[in-house]
């Protein structure tokens, strides 16, 4: 039933889609607040098609706290295009932010890594900014076995395009935009087979590999439209209306014999507050998503054993959240409520804290605390942002989460020094893990991620990220998490010890990312990243739980900027020539170089 996996095939995606524009900062800026919430916004690197990042990104807590953020590697279809506008420059290659209009991005390297990236500001001015993209991420190289003495083309091919557009009126912001998302990949993973009771695994032999289709590419497409109008910050009267529509879908099914189906996903999000006493606020938000699917006709197996079919059912999630915010000077603080309704056969209400708080107690230096909650949605889109290799007619139903906590201090007192330190805890209900398929017929994609669900975990978390810059010479970063997951088979399993536990599988528990950038000169610029992640199992139907081993990666990349205009990079990956499965039977590649160009016209 659902194991919580992530990324995935090591070549690619475009983190294009989660780029922010980085604006000119006025005189007097807070520093704490430059430090700490712009500099983690503004991050105008793009993912080359070939680093490798296993996990979910690194939780770097705000003052108001966010659910951790899944990486965006390797995705069936990439998330969409900010409304902010990208900037030109310093894409891979470290060349300076600038004012000209738009970048361009190629590169390339072993095994057929390719990637670029396009950009162009159409209108750049205070009040209206129109910005076209798109990006590309493929590869289509041999990747070898860790179980069996075999090779497999991993094949990725994804593209992103899309425009945004903002204008600002003297008492409000209007933005509308869209992307269109195609994702090609091939299910290459190795095949399962059931083990005897023993528990000893059987390998597939050669004639199973070919009974299994690993060479036809599954498509995944994503449409994604949006508009929305919001108050200037600081109005007396305070609102917000969004609104968008997404069409998710897949080519196949668990086999190219069968279509795949369709999501069709509505968002509503809104807020109205108003000030009263200058530094005091009450209002109210809410967040509706309904979610219809279009399903393919059910198709028989040749074989004429069963028949290919995909069950979703159409369903609403609304979340109506009263609050109360005090500005305090030094200290913030909100009360408030999330009440959450869903519907469908498993519908279920809600309700949990919406409390946030902060306060300045040394110079730059502010301790924030949290409690809130949330239903995750689970979509279809949502569950190939997790896992490329999901089973596409998988239904998930949505997790409830009835307590995110989190508290934490960080500090920029330090001149060029800034810290966070945190820890969390986290109730989910109807919780899920991924595993390895369990079985398969002559003909379908052999390997792909299916569901463990329907489970209760209690996840405890700490964590810390340090960060320091030594003038422009030198910039190191390190963060990392530990996680320690508790996770029952609850109420929903009928037969089962509702306080038997399970291993968190695909969920690691120590994760850290760490980077050093290093430039010699004005032109030069040398980069080196490190991610590792530990305790990574799963568990193959019949057998015993597997260890995927510690993912250990280490990259470096050379870059030379001739000037403002044009640079050039090269990058070495998994400098450590290390072999480990991005999920098991899904191996990452091993050591590769690739180079490119930035351009800034």
């Amino acid at each position: 039933m659902k194991t919580i996996y992530r990324t995935t095939i090591l070549s690619l995606f475009l983190l294009l889609g989660t780029t922010a524009t980085l604006f000119a900062q006025e005189e007097g800026t807070n520093y704490l607040n430059r430090e700490m919430t712009l500099e983690r916004e503004y991050d105008p690197s793009v993912q080359d098609a070939n680093k490798v990042n296993t996990l979910p990104s690194i939780k770097e807590p705000e003052v108001r706290t966010v659910p951790i953020d899944y990486t965006t590697f390797t995705l069936a279809a990439s998330p969409d295009k900010e409304v902010s506008l990208l900037p030109s420059g310093s894409i891979m290659t470290g060349l300076d932010y600038n004012k000209r209009r738009g970048y361009l991005h190629l590169g390339g390297g072993m095994l057929m890594n390719l990637d670029g990236d396009f950009g162009y500001h159409i209108l750049s001015t205070d009040k209206d900014q129109l910005n076209v993209f798109f990006s590309h991420r493929s590869t289509n190289g041999k990747v070898k076995y860790l179980q069996i003495d075999e090779k497999i083309k991993a094949k990725v091919n994804d593209n992103l395009g899309g425009i945004n557009y903002r204008h600002i009126f003297d008492n409000a912001v209007f933005k509308i935009g869209g992307s269109f998302g195609y994702s090609a990949f091939n299910y290459y993973g190795l095949p399962m087979q059931a083990a005897d009771l023993s528990g000893d695994i059987y390998l597939p032999s050669l004639a199973t590999l070919e009974s299994v289709d690993r060479e036809t590419k599954q498509a995944a497409q994503n449409i994604n439209v949006y508009a929305g109008v919001q108050s200037q910050e600081g109005a007396a009267v305070g609102y917000l209306l969004d609104l968008d529509y997404r069409n998710f879908s897949y080519k196949y099914g668990i086999t190219p014999l069968a279509d795949g189906p369709t999501e069709h996903a509505i968002g509503l999000k809104g807020d109205l507050n108003t000030e009263f006493n200058t530094t005091h606020r009450i209002g109210v938000a809410a967040k509706v998503n309904y979610f219809n699917y279009s399903l393919p006709d059910v198709v028989s197996h040749p074989s004429g054993i069963g028949s290919y079919v995909a069950q979703f059912e159409n369903y609403v999630e609304i979340t109506l959240s009263p609050y109360y915010r005090i500005h305090g000077g030094a200290w913030n603080l909100q009360l408030g409520l999330n009440t959450m309704f869903i519907s469908g056969d498993d519908s279920h209400f809600m309700v949990t804290p919406n409390v946030t708080f902060d306060v300045e107690v040394a110079n730059k230096t502010v301790l924030y605390a949290a409690a809130t909650g949330k239903v995750q949605s689970n979509s279809m889109y949502d569950m190939s942002r997790m896992n490329r290799y999901i089973q596409p007619n998988l239904e998930v139903l949505p997790t409830r989460n009835w307590l995110n906590a989190t508290i934490g201090i960080k500090s920029g007192v330090i001149p060029g020094f800034w810290f966070d330190i945190y820890g969390g805890y986290n109730i989910m209900h109807d919780d899920f893990l991924l595993v390895p398929s369990r079985s398969f017929n002559t003909g379908d994609f052999g390997n792909f991620a299916t569901d463990f669900s329907g489970l209760n975990t209690n996840h405890y978390f700490i964590g810390a990220t340090l960060k320091y810059s030594y003038q422009k010479f030198m910039d190191i970063s390190i963060g990392g998490i530990y996680n320690d997951c508790t996770i029952k088979y609850g109420d929903s399993w009928d037969g089962a010890d509702p306080d038997a536990e399970i291993i968190p599988y695909g969920r690691p528990r120590v994760e850290l990312n760490a980077n050093l950038t290093v430039r010699p000169t004005s032109n030069i610029t040398l980069d080196f990243d490190y991610h590792l992640a530990t305790d990574r199992m799963t568990h193959l139907f019949g057998s015993e739980n597997v260890d995927l081993g510690n993912v250990s990666a280490l990259n470096a990349k050379a870059s030379y900027a001739f000037n403002d205009t044009f640079g050039v990079y090269v990058k070495l990956n998994n400098l450590l020539f290390q072999h480990y499965d991005l999920y098991y039977g899904y191996p990452a590649q091993g050591f590769n170089l690739m180079g490119g160009l930035n351009l800034n016209f």
